[in-house]
């Protein structure tokens, strides 16, 4: 296994609770069914999983459970996947605490969001991906310019590539153009599709991998869709991915850690609620992800 490379389906594997009056919100982290869903990611065919990203509420753990998260999904994955963990921090001395303890634990890779909390200028970015870097393990940075106020644009990106350890871009501006134009000005970095709702498009202009959402409702299929398209069989991906994609578009939305659990509610995996600020999704919401799961499943053959 190339540990360099990033690519393939690894999944932003979502967090299962229990309920706890003493754990934060009366919500405790459920370690063994989260080790359990881990191991099943990667036996139905994604490359590896990605805790304390986003989809797994990292903002919303103690920094003990933070650490514990990551270490239960590298020793339930062990030699049959990788695990890119996420570093996400307000500053550089936090993201770089948490690639240190990544590499400390035996990660195989972190994805890093550029500061969390302050709208960083071009200098600030590069410094904090290059104490990221400092860490040792290959690093994914992650463009979410929705949620950071901060685009790395494909001409930043070709000078954060330049830092040693720096591999990969998980890219999620929704510009699928973008690909080719990071492929051109940054050929040694790799980009990932980040948003679930225009990975095929990503994956046919070039993309090498997808840090997913969905496909911890539907991975199978998923990783079936990631072969079909680098194998450059567009019709039978087009096949999968139409029916597939209304559900996909919840992973671009607000409410996307709410609308993936209740998902995964559905197809009978452990999803369960999400702790604060995330609430339940509302009665409209719910049933829209709903109709647009029925429309997966029904597509896919399952009652």
């Amino acid at each position: 296994m190339n540990t360099r490379d990033l690519g393939g389906v690894v999944v932003a594997a979502a967090l299962p609770y229990r309920a706890d009056d003493t754990a934060p919100a009366g919500l405790a982290v459920d370690y063994d069914a989260y080790a359990e869903h881990c191991r099943w990611l990667v036996a139905n065919g994604c490359r590896g999983v990605g805790p304390n990203g986003s989809l797994g509420e990292y903002s919303s753990l103690t920094d003990d459970e933070r650490r514990r998260v990551a270490r239960t999904a590298i020793e339930a994955v062990g030699t049959d996947g990788i695990v890119v963990v996420g570093v996400h921090g307000p500053g550089a001395h936090q993201a770089r605490y948490w690639a240190e303890a990544a590499a400390e634990d035996g990660a195989h890779g972190v994805l890093c969001l550029p500061p969390t909390l302050y709208r960083a200028n071009r200098g600030e970015v590069l410094a904090h991906f290059e104490a990221v870097a400092s860490a040792g393990l290959p690093v994914m940075v992650y463009n979410n310019p929705f949620d950071t106020k901060v685009d790395l644009t494909p001409d930043l990106l070709a000078e954060i590539a330049q830092i040693d350890n720096v591999v990969a871009v998980k890219e999620f501006s929704g510009d699928v153009r973008r690909v080719l134009e990071i492929r051109e000005r940054a050929p040694g970095l790799a980009v990932i599709s980040g948003a679930d709702d225009v990975v095929l498009e990503s994956l046919l202009m070039g993309a090498t991998g997808w840090f997913a959402g969905f496909p911890n409702v539907f991975p199978a299929e998923s990783a079936r869709l990631y072969e079909l398209a680098t194998a450059g069989k567009l019709e039978e991906a087009r096949a999968l991915y139409e029916p597939l994609v209304a559900a996909f578009r919840w992973d671009s939305r607000t409410e996307f850690v709410q609308a993936i659990k209740f998902g995964m509610d559905l197809v009978g995996r452990r999803g369960g609620p999400c702790r604060p600020p995330r609430g339940p999704l509302s009665d409209v919401h719910r049933e829209q992800v709903r109709a647009d799961m029925g429309r997966a499943l029904a597509a896919l053959g399952v009652a």
